[in-house]
């Protein structure tokens, strides 16, 4: 078989992929206060919408939006980063013409939870909507409706130049929702915590040498991500063994992440070598409670035994950060 002939036939059949694609819904977000107040929380915490969707601070610690650009898109990845290609975060303020002033809520929506834009394109899994897709409705719409009243920025980012064959695979990872995604119980902590962590386990899990998940290994660290500059951050472990939080108090736990929320304010310049993609800043703004439901169900984890070195590169490299 020649080349050209196997390219066609490899060609033909991941395009397949993309016959589970479903329109997007014409579903239209009521923007309540509520909902709208409920979305900023989840958007700005949680979910980091606006930690990946602005131009980032390089020499701020936690990378913090540089003025005037949150939600304006344009952090972007590329080879130096280990990506296949390049690629620049979207804009999400209300701009028609560079933003999603032109998206319909029914598209936003499958963007987020199912991969696909707004031209049936498949997003490249760097956006977690697979993460995204155990958001309830109700919290995927209040993200919509906080969304819409992001004033209109006019910030056109460059095109995504995907290499092959990943430009190829990508249309096969949107996956479709199967069904409606009921509300998560916020009076049962440990269900609740499992429900916000999600957002947390693709980064603090191993991953193979196609940036897949090693199953059995999930929340125990390991996987190295680069920042811009050449250095290197290794995600930590979550489990409760001793080489993770076993010995976390619940008090230790939140208190570590609300000792960012002034460097959330007031952005803070970090040595080089020694910055981090673990989104401190974003994940300031959680409540007590939510944090205290993250922490109940990390407890529940397998205890898995990986001692990290969190900046391998680092003059004196930490084990955790």
């Amino acid at each position: 078989m020649t080349l050209p002939r196997l390219a066609l036939i490899l060609t033909a059949a991941l395009t397949a992929g993309c016959l589970r694609l479903r329109p997007a819904s014409t579903a239209v977000v009521e923007r309540t206060p509520a909902r709208i107040e409920r979305g900023a929380y989840l958007a700005n915490g949680i979910g980091g919408c606006l930690h990946c969707h602005s131009s980032p601070e390089e020499n701020s610690f936690g990378f913090p939006p540089r003025p005037g650009t949150a939600g304006a898109g344009g952090l972007c990845w590329d080879p130096s980063l280990g990506f296949p290609g390049t690629l620049c975060a979207t804009n999400l303020t209300a701009d028609v013409e560079t933003g999603l002033g032109g998206w319909t809520d029914g598209e936003i929506l499958r963007a987020i939870r199912e991969g696909v834009g707004r031209h049936d394109t498949g997003l490249f899994p760097i956006m977690p909507y697979r993460a995204y897709a155990s958001f309830s409705d109700e919290d995927a719409m209040a993200i919509v409706a906080y969304l819409r009243t992001l004033p209109p920025v006019r910030n056109a980012v460059p095109a995504r130049q995907i290499n092959f064959p990943v430009s190829l695979f990508i249309r096969r990872a949107p996956r479709p929702l199967e069904g409606p995604v009921a509300e998560p119980n916020r009076a049962d902590p440990i269900a609740y915590g499992r429900y916000l962590g999600k957002s947390c386990e693709h980064c603090h899990s191993p991953v193979n040498g196609r940036g897949q998940l090693i199953a059995g290994r999930e929340f125990s660290g390991g996987q190295e991500l680069k920042l811009p500059g050449g250095s290197r951050v290794v995600s930590s472990n979550l489990t409760p063994h001793a080489t993770g939080l076993a010995s976390w108090t619940p008090d230790q736990f939140i208190a570590r992440f609300h000792g960012y929320r002034a460097a959330a304010e007031h952005p803070v310049a970090v040595q080089k070598g020694q910055n981090t993609l673990m989104p401190w800043l974003p994940l300031s703004t959680l409540t007590e409670n939510d944090l205290g439901a993250l922490y109940a169900y990390l407890r529940t984890l397998p205890a898995l035994d990986n001692r990290v070195i969190a900046f391998p590169a680092a003059p004196e490299a930490k084990t955790e950060h």
